[in-house]
């Protein structure tokens, strides 16, 4: 007999609030998470705003030891630790009492740590300021001097699953992936097979990222994906609309606890919804394009309908991948049609990447928490910006204003370079 997965704890630290509850009611309303950016001088960059994560205190969720030993650690690790925290509190979990820890495990998609700016460019003015040819062994001399074994090691993404599992004693599979825009929602996706195949009774997923630095805004320049609405940076974000000029970087993390069934109704958890299914493609087609004909999506929509038992019909809401890029957004309403067939005009569509910006790694455990919340309010998130529909775009993508209708069961989209497709259906219990 299949084993059952539910949700049972659920954290975040976004954009858009630092408890799931606060984002879910910001995107909720229509309220955008962007400004400009304040984590350095940006103004050089075509590109000088971002959703950033705002009154974040890491003391306010970890001990003082514990915040002291993560000084030299990136944002992706501290936000990851913030929002586990908050999902194990939720969840309401003793790991002291449980009679076997290696039943407990991890699975994080977390992204590569800060590298340290300030320090590498140093070394390379020092390096040059001699008035002598560049050296390398002048550069490595400076380099062991000045950069930090902890800092280094905090580059790791694997880092974050590690701390999280030593944080709370957890003794399970401790795995991450690394899949770009797609690592969180198959983290949960990956971890939910733990339980079902009996490796574990319960998991701690999610995912953590943070570019918001000099090195990310460089790359994703060079790859012309984000938007240069620099005039109005609330508006920039605007999937599925004719004028959209491509993605906000933003950054955070978000948890949950996924755990079996009956394990959970023994210790009579709360459940926030069951995850039916869980479908995995690639689209073995370009490194940062997506196929025109969105068939990897699309199949990977298949597979978790197919996984989860569910109809096409049962399915009352999708959170979409929605980048706010020209090609996402058009070859993704292809890949939904080619999911749903006819059955995908008839269901309501959105992106809460509008208010969120994109998390990269992070973003699909988040707009799975947000999914979860649509299938318990029967309200559904809205994609803001939408002013000019697009002709590629022509699903019921719940313009500007959230949409009160009995749900029954979502969908969660995402996709990442390298062509990963993930889909999640979550259910009530």
């Amino acid at each position: 007999m299949r084993r059952r997965v539910v949700v049972t704890g659920i954290g975040c630290m976004t954009p858009v609030g630092l408890t799931p509850r606060d984002a879910w009611n910001s995107v909720k309303e229509g309220r955008s998470g962007i400004g400009p950016i304040t984590h350095f001088d940006a103004s050089g960059f075509p590109t000088t705003f971002a959703a950033e994560v705002k009154g974040f205190q890491l003391g306010e969720w970890l001990a003082p030891d514990v915040v002291a030993s993560l000084d030299q650690s990136g944002l992706n690790i501290q936000f990851g630790l913030a929002a586990a925290v908050q999902a194990m509190n939720d969840s309401g979990l003793e790991v002291s009492s449980l009679a076997d820890r290696s039943r407990f495990g991890t699975y994080m998609g977390s992204g590569e740590g800060n590298q340290n700016f300030d320090v590498f460019m140093g070394l390379v003015a020092d390096n040059g300021n001699t008035g002598d040819p560049w050296s390398m062994e002048r550069f490595t001399e400076q380099a062991l001097k000045r950069m930090t074994p902890a800092a280094e090691g905090f580059l790791e993404p694997s880092l974050l699953s590690a701390r999280a599992a030593g944080l709370f004693g957890l003794e399970g599979p401790c795995n991450n992936t690394l899949t770009a825009c797609a690592a969180s929602a198959q983290a949960i996706g990956e971890g939910s097979e733990f339980i079902r195949n009996d490796l574990a009774d319960i998991m701690l997923v999610g995912g953590a990222h943070s570019m918001i630095h000099p090195y990310g805004i460089t790359g994703f320049t060079l790859l012309t994906a984000l938007s240069r609405r620099n005039d109005a940076p609330q508006s920039a974000s605007r999937p599925f609309d004719r004028e959209r000029d491509g993605f906000v970087i933003a950054e955070g993390a978000a948890m949950m606890i996924l755990e079996e069934y009956e394990h959970a109704r023994r210790r009579g958890a709360k459940i926030y919804g069951e995850l039916q299914g869980y479908g995995v493609s690639c689209d073995a087609y370009r490194i940062t394009d997506i196929p025109p004909d969105g068939n990897g999506m699309a199949r990977a929509i298949q597979i978790a309908l197919k996984n989860a038992g569910v109809n096409k019909e049962e399915i009352s809401y999708i959170n979409a991948h929605g980048t706010s890029t020209s090609t996402n957004d058009s070859t993704e309403t292809l890949a939904i049609k080619g999911g749903f067939g006819e059955q995908a005009y008839k269901i309501p569509v959105s992106s809460t990447k509008s208010m969120t910006g994109h998390l990269v790694a992070a973003c699909g455990a988040l707009e799975a928490i947000f999914s979860l919340h649509a299938l318990a309010e029967n309200t559904l998130p809205p994609t803001i910006n939408y002013e000019y529909p697009d002709p590629e775009c022509d699903l019921d993508y719940i313009p500007n204003v959230a949409r009160q209708i009995p749900v029954k069961a979502v969908m969660s989209n995402n996709s990442g370079f390298g062509g990963q497709n993930v889909s999640l259906i979550f259910t009530r219990v």
